[in-house]
């Protein structure tokens, strides 16, 4: 009887771990997906006038891209940003990036403290992409 209690244990673990693999694989099948979609957007981002300065691939359960790229905060008036967000309205990539922009210049503006450049977009891309956006350059990184 625990033998068979014993094999019955050892075989549910196996169709777990089976499981488990085959749930990653899928997962890290999507996470490609996705960081290829962010890829192809990121000589649009460049043709807007942002220069790419870090780009990086992490490779794992959960792939993960980030790019770091760097603009004159002038180069990007609220119009401009405006103009660009409905030029873009299909591409959530580019809409995400000038979407994070348009709010961290508004409540830079709110905070009524100088402006500094270079304006920075970090973006990290899991299955849920992260878009970061700061004025100037940390002390501490």
């Amino acid at each position: 009887m625990f033998d068979k209690i014993k094999h019955t244990i050892s075989n549910a673990g196996e169709a777990l771990k089976e499981q488990a693999t085959s749930l990653g694989e899928a997962a890290k099948e999507k996470g490609f997906q996705i960081i290829e979609g962010w890829i192809a957007n990121l000589p649009k981002l460049e043709a807007y006038g942002f220069k790419t300065t870090y780009f990086s691939v992490a490779v794992s359960i959960n792939p993960t891209l980030e790019v770091e790229m760097q603009s004159d905060f002038e180069a990007f008036p609220l119009g401009r940003i405006e103009a660009i967000l409905s030029e873009n309205k299909g591409s959530n990539p580019v809409n995400l990036v000038f979407t994070a922009i348009k709010t961290t210049l508004l409540l830079h503006e709110k905070a009524r403290v100088v402006t500094l450049n270079p304006m920075t977009v970090r973006i990290t891309v899991r299955i849920s992409p992260e878009v970061r956006v700061s004025l100037g350059s940390p002390l501490i990184a």
